[in-house]
């Protein structure tokens, strides 16, 4: 026995002398293969991202507390409640974003990417076309965001959102233009037409982020997804940036959309469906306003009876089935412009013509 113990030490030894290389060899990092230049198409990608993802936000709305909360450069696997994102519209430091985003907040403190933090206000709100626009001090020095166009905008053409999905901020998605002229409704329950679907991925907390085409220029603003489950689904809808371009330049001057007024108060279309009546309904109309000037009558009692006022079936060369389509047939219009009317009064069919007024003051 005394004698197999330096035996088996001395195959331990040889065994070890043999192993211990190639213990030693696998314990080194492997030799880094180059890779080379990126290729074309991701170093556009990388460009695109590096250019506009200093204009974007991260936004919580708090709107019980009457603020919102808006950060850059935020962290969070856990997204906090009315998270979303937003952009950089210009160099006095507006900030757009959607409306179901900031709600009624009527404050919002901003967090910059170098963590700056300032006092910003929401300065006007669209809910029929769920955008919002907020402000921060123009100093801020944070670039906007560049302006394309939405109106030449191809199917497969390609896209990138960035935004804060769950609270992940900056999150860059891409994809294609999945089809353009959608309309999807927004939080008033108004139609959005126009609208842009890509695959590029939308989740909760991309809302409000920007949609950009391969050039970098902003095509859309990220506002909803289609999903059974509310995550991503390869089908995400934009609001287009020609209705941004138009809606944003109002809000920032008169804190809403200037529409033309018609003058009248509608009955709302779940009453009229069951009263059986296809079109719009009047109920009021304004004394000495363009429905008034043009003779169009309101709903009245006689005795115990009501009597239903004018119903509007056509405004131009618009079929009108419900308060939407006129909403849609009026937005098309600007103040002094006048527009033909098809009513129906009982049992005859009426037309007149109308000349819409300026908006009312809120």
């Amino acid at each position: 026995m005394r004698l197999a113990v330096p035996i088996l030490t001395g195959a331990l030894g040889v065994a070890l002398g043999l192993l211990l290389p190639g213990l030693l060899a696998r314990s080194e990092p492997r030799p880094i293969t180059p890779r080379g230049d990126l290729a074309p198409a991701e170093l556009a990608t990388v460009g695109v991202f590096e250019r506009a993802s200093p204009s974007v936000v991260y936004l919580t709305a708090h709107p019980e507390a009457g603020e919102v909360e808006v950060a850059l450069g935020l962290d969070s696997a856990s997204p906090a409640r009315g998270a979303g994102s937003g952009f950089v519209w210009d160099a006095e430091g507006h900030i757009v974003t959607n409306f179901h985003v900031v709600g009624d907040a009527s404050k919002v403190q901003v967090t910059l990417i170098d963590q700056r933090t300032m006092s910003a206000t929401v300065v006007g709100v669209a809910p029929s076309k769920d955008l919002a626009v907020l402000k921060i001090a123009s100093d801020a020095s944070v670039p906007a965001i560049p302006l394309g166009t939405s109106g030449d905008l191809r199917v497969g053409q390609h896209v990138l959102a960035i935004g804060n999905p769950f609270g992940l901020d900056h999150s860059l998605t891409t994809g294609v233009v999945s089809a353009v002229g959608r309309t999807i409704r927004s939080v008033s329950g108004h139609r959005i037409h126009g609208v842009i679907q890509t695959d590029a991925s939308i989740n909760p907390g991309n809302s409000g982020g920007p949609l950009l085409d391969s050039a970098g220029r902003l095509v859309g603003v990220n506002t909803s997804i289609k999903s059974p489950n509310g995550t991503n689904a390869g089908i995400g809808f934009a609001v287009p940036v020609d209705t941004v371009n138009r809606v944003v330049p109002q809000l920032i001057r008169f804190g809403r959309v200037q529409r033309p007024h018609l003058g009248i108060r509608a009955m709302e279309d779940a009453m009229a469906r069951r009263l059986s009546v296809q079109g719009v309904v009047i109920l009021y109309v304004e004394p000495g306003g363009p429905a008034a000037r043009a003779g169009l009558q309101a709903t009245r009692r006689q005795g115990q009876r009501l009597i239903l006022g004018d119903v509007i079936r056509r405004i131009g060369r618009t079929v009108v089935l419900d308060g939407n389509d006129l909403f849609d047939a009026i937005e098309r219009l600007k103040p002094g412009d006048t527009v033909h009317l098809e009513v129906l009064r009982g049992e005859k069919l009426l037309q007149t013509e109308v000349t819409v007024d300026q908006p009312r003051k809120p």
